[in-house]
């Protein structure tokens, strides 16, 4: 095995005991954010790095995707239907991203992604019917990802270990 698997293996093992060993739900929901905030520069590291393409308005399409979950979750739907649904619109408005700032390079690119992000965050902030406005949507449920419901999350002093 090479040091890299070794490496990966290691950090996985890590990712799945740390909600045993933090000391309370509020360090578990910290690793959460910063876990989902790893993915979002994972996915600038590829457009930056296989791309060379530098992105100011990524960012909105992070948002898209976190509404649209939201959006459909607090409708009542699934939170399975409301990932898949989310991933299918973000999709889609990143094909939008693509017809207009892939037309340009270097710093038009730039310029064109940052007013795209831009757009996007004036739609969020001020069509308040279907964002909310600056005080975001309410989610009345837990996730329950594979069907495992999350509703009575607790603290690990709470668990009992024989």
């Amino acid at each position: 095995m090479t040091p890299r698997r070794i490496a990966l293996l290691m950090t996985l093992a890590v990712l799945v005991v740390a909600p045993y060993w933090l000391p309370g739900s509020y360090y578990v929901n910290i690793a959460t954010q910063i876990l989902i905030y790893a993915v979002f520069a994972l996915a600038m590291d590829v457009l930056l790095g296989y791309g060379g393409l530098v992105s100011l308005g990524h960012a909105g399409l992070f948002g898209i995707a976190a509404y649209v979950v939201a959006w459909f979750v607090a409708a009542g739907t699934g939170h399975l239907f409301a990932v898949v649904a989310a991933i299918v619109i973000t999709l889609l408005a990143t094909a939008v991203y693509a017809v207009v700032a892939l037309r340009a390079t270097g710093i038009g690119f730039l310029m064109i992604t940052l007013a795209l992000g831009q757009i996007l965050w004036g739609l969020a902030y001020r069509w308040i019917s279907v964002t909310n406005g600056d005080n975001g949507l309410n989610v009345a449920s837990r996730p329950a990802p594979f069907g495992f419901s999350l509703a009575t999350a607790s603290p690990r002093s709470s668990i009992k270990i024989p």
